[in-house]
């Protein structure tokens, strides 16, 4: 039943847009199948399916560097390689125009000593493919952090009893089970990249995402818009069709006896500094350059932090509503997820089946998308939580629910039943087995999910302008109206607070897995 109601919360925003669409007739699906509509289309499953590769690539020896070797400061590169997913796409895309532009910083600071006039064009899908892969590939870091650390290490230690290397048995063992995970991080990067509008915008790709959010804005009648969001809809249900097919039939867990503990870490002996050297490039690319050029317009005003001192600054107030409405975001979305979750994997079926496609809807629509549907809920048949904190909490539960299903999912897979059945047998309620046995080997994976929830949450932009309370700012609004006004030191301020208010919640996260590591 709770996964149910989940599924019926996650439904109102497609019924919405069908609704909508219904009401046009033709006209929507005339626009869509037009040649330049399927260009836009082809421009966007290449841009998809190029992330989605790339990202995976840095992902999974990042997690595997930061986990099972003796790599250098690897805690440290364990905080810093995820926090990429607090920099909203507007900004990333931004910086990477301004920086590595035609006419960007980098060209300026090579015009003098090496007299070159101008760069070859970031613009377009080269552009697009650099920022989003350096923004998403911590979503796939964090599902297969999340089941390394459940992995049986008696598994590789076989493997390398019978002759095997480190790198055969990381082909041949430890890849095939990270394989959910890998699965469920990539889908989330695939679907994020759907859905992206800031960086595409600015670096001038179009997407079918560009193409909703025109029609939204500049459309009188927004049953067009409508009839692009279902075919997007239906893209993201391909995709997690997709995704289903790649679990097959296998076990990821341990059907024999035995102890949990902790995996040796591998000796990367001479390869130490230069695996340091890719972590630190990776940081460099996606943290250290964003944050750097968002300083670098920081100072240009002379005194930035007059913008946060002296009495009840704006900016500290929409911090503390960010990490207020995040961290119940993150709380409701994770409590979502798991009865979703168990059902999945502990009773697979058709419902289950049906119910956890559902849930991957939301983060593949426009959050404009969303927002409208549940404004047009709320006014219509809650009117109690029209203009509320809580219609506010559901957008982002619905926009987010994915990011915590995929971590809660992956994690269970590693579970075995038999843990379970032993605990019933003596004498346990299926209450009682949940929270004393499964919810603790989960944790993992529920921490992870929290984690992408609440970034999520942090820098999510059109749902908050349209669902926010009357007077509610967050830094991702403030962001916004400070840029849209050309106040561009203060939208540099306040997305540095971003990335700082984001960064410690996280290094919490990080700190506590790392201690259950140890403890372990």
């Amino acid at each position: 039943m709770p996964a149910c109601l989940v599924g019926l919360v996650v439904v109102l925003p497609p019924l919405y847009l069908a609704l909508r669409a219904l009401g046009s007739g033709s006209d929507a699906w005339e626009l869509v199948f037009r040649w330049r509509g399927l260009q836009t289309l082809l421009r966007t499953l290449t841009l998809a399916g190029a992330v989605t590769c790339a990202a995976t690539l840095l992902a999974v020896p990042l997690a595997w560097l930061t986990l099972r070797t003796d790599l250098p400061a690897r805690r440290v590169w364990a905080v810093l390689t995820i926090l990429p997913l607090v920099i909203p796409s507007y900004v990333a895309g931004l910086v990477m125009v301004v920086a590595l532009g035609p006419r960007g910083m980098l060209q300026r600071a090579l015009e003098g000593p090496l007299g070159i006039q101008r760069l070859p064009d970031i613009q377009g899908f080269t552009g697009a493919w650099l920022t989003l892969t350096f923004l998403t590939f911590p979503y796939v870091l964090l599902t297969v952090r999340a089941a390394l650390e459940r992995l049986d290490p008696s598994l590789e230690e076989v493997s390398r009893s019978a002759g095997y290397g480190p790198w055969a048995t990381f082909r041949r063992v430890v890849l095939p089970l990270l394989r959910p995970s890998i699965a469920a991080g990539g889908l989330l990067v695939a679907l994020y990249t759907l859905n992206d509008f800031g960086a595409v915008s600015l670096l001038r790709y179009e997407t079918f995402t560009w193409a909703i959010y025109l029609q939204y804005d500049t459309a009188l009648d927004r049953t067009l818009g409508a009839g692009l969001s279902l075919v997007l809809m239906g893209l993201a249900l391909a995709l997690v069709v997709g995704e289903a097919l790649t679990r097959g039939r296998s076990r990821y867990y341990r059907a024999g006896a035995g102890a949990a503990r902790a995996a040796t870490r591998l000796r990367l002996g001479g390869w130490r500094w230069p695996a340091a050297g890719f972590c630190a490039g990776v940081v460099l690319i996606s943290l250290v350059l964003p944050v750097g050029v968002l300083g670098y317009w920081a100072m240009r005003t002379g005194a930035p932090w007059e913008l946060l001192a002296g009495g009840p600054s704006p900016l500290w107030s929409a911090a503390r509503n960010s990490v207020y409405v995040s961290g119940i975001a993150a709380a409701a979305t994770v409590l979502a997820a798991l009865p979703v979750a168990v059902l999945t994997v502990r009773y697979p079926g058709r419902m289950s089946v049906l119910l956890e496609r559902l849930t991957y809807l939301g983060f593949a629509l426009p959050g404009i998308t969303i927002a409208l549907a549940l404004v047009f809920f709320g006014a219509n048949y809650t009117p109690f939580l029209y203009q509320s904190l809580g219609l506010l909490v559901i957008a982002y539960l619905v926009l987010f629910l994915p990011a915590a299903v995929g971590a809660a999912r992956a994690s269970l897979l590693q579970v075995g039943p038999n843990l379970e059945q032993a605990a019933r047998s003596l004498g346990r309620t299926p209450l009682g087995v949940f929270t004393s046995v499964t919810l603790p080997l989960v944790r993992p994976g529920l921490v992870a999910g929290a984690a992408l929830v609440f970034l999520l949450t942090m820098k999510e932009l059109p749902a908050t302008l349209i669902l926010g309370p009357i007077g509610f700012r967050t830094l991702a609004t403030s962001i916004w109206g400070a840029a849209s006004e050309a106040l561009y030191a203060r939208a540099a301020v306040a997305a540095l607070l971003l990335v700082l208010v984001s960064a410690v919640p996280m290094a919490f996260l990080v700190s506590r897995e790392r201690a259950a590591e140890t403890r372990l």
